[in-house]
């Protein structure tokens, strides 16, 4: 059961998870230069903060399996806060002040604010999802989610009938580099696709992403991929109620109760979450930049079952071809570095 924790007034919701008699407030005052107060405790206690909520059906929920996966594997004390903005130094000073072993940042936005952080915390490991910047005790793992936007973007060329096809997100270098692989396999299937993008601010804003899919949709699109987060529904709201095929991501968003998702490129979080929290557990882990994909069963293109049907098969042929060589390494999808 999850419970509503007070941490130091930094005025961000911590998620307890699944653990009883946990820690409800940082104790001491260690400074920003900062040293912990004590030695890291003996107990494993491992942290997850995510841009929005766990339940969101898709980025967070995806991360949120791996962070109890940890906790049933290996016994871990496991802790969930959402904070983004200024709260997210807020969120990971406090873990590091309350002696957590491992914090994960999901997202980009967490790499650079991890390093800081390690810095400060010796006994803490820092992993954000995604990021270039690392230390000795902070990293990140990389979903190569770039391979399932590719197979996403094959099928979305393929059988477009307007010729046009709009990828909605938000503008953040991991997000764009999975567009960039959708777009090219886009282009793969059809080379004159015409590729929009439409950038979104804010994913909580679900009126503003609904108007923006609605847009692209009035412009053409006949086919619409996400990276929205919680604005997920309201991409898949507009495609229902103008009737052309939405394709989810991060999570397997087959079973919309919209039912317009026609495929998602997924991402399979509890393996990578659960290897590097046993890595961190036996002292093994060292910082660096993990890439992870299909060849290790952490990324997959899924097309629903409710849509097989209507799917022409050699379009299914093709996918699974290209599936096959992305994981041999024969086919190697575009990505951005950052």
């Amino acid at each position: 059961m999850n419970k509503l924790l007070a941490l130091m007034g930094i005025g961000f919701a911590l998620v307890a998870s699944g653990c009883s008699g946990g820690r409800e407030a940082a104790q001491g005052n260690s400074s920003e230069s900062g040293q912990q107060n004590s030695p890291a405790s003996k107990e494993f206690k491992v942290a997850l903060i995510t841009p929005g909520r766990v339940s969101d059906a898709g980025w967070n929920a995806m991360a949120y399996e791996g962070l109890k996966a940890i906790e049933s594997e290996l016994g871990a004390k496991v802790a969930n806060a959402e904070a983004t903005g200024s709260k997210i130094e807020d969120a990971m000073r406090t873990y590091g002040q309350d002696g957590y072993t491992l914090v994960f940042g999901h997202g980009y936005e967490y790499n650079e604010p991890g390093v800081k952080y390690a810095g400060q915390f010796p006994n803490t490991v820092y992993i954000s999802s995604s990021g270039g910047k690392t230390s000795k005790n902070a990293g990140t793992f990389r979903f190569y989610l770039e391979q399932g936007f590719y197979l996403a973007g094959m099928m979305a060329g393929k059988m477009s009938k307007t010729g046009k096809v709009a990828m909605i997100g938000i503008n953040v270098p991991s997000i764009m580099s999975t567009f960039k692989g959708f777009e090219a396999g886009a282009k793969a299937a059809r080379p004159d696709i015409d590729v929009k993008t439409v950038i979104i601010t804010d994913p909580k804003d679900v009126v503003a992403v609904k108007q923006a899919t609605l847009q692209a949709i009035d412009a053409g699109a006949d086919f619409i991929i996400h990276q929205a987060n919680e604005g997920a529904q309201a991409v898949f709201g507009a495609c229902k109620e103008k009737g052309v095929h939405a394709i989810g991501s991060n999570a397997d968003q087959n079973d919309d109760s919209s039912g317009a998702v026609v495929a998602s490129a997924v991402i399979i979080a509890k393996p990578a979450f659960v290897e590097v929290a046993r890595e961190v557990k036996e002292g093994k882990y060292q910082g660096g930049v993990r890439l992870v994909g299909m060849d290790k069963g952490a990324i997959d293109f899924v097309v629903s079952p409710k849509f097989k049907d209507q799917i022409p098969a050699d379009l299914i042929s093709a996918i699974e071809e290209a599936k096959k060589k992305i994981v041999s390494g024969e086919l190697v999808v575009p990505k951005d570095e950052f």
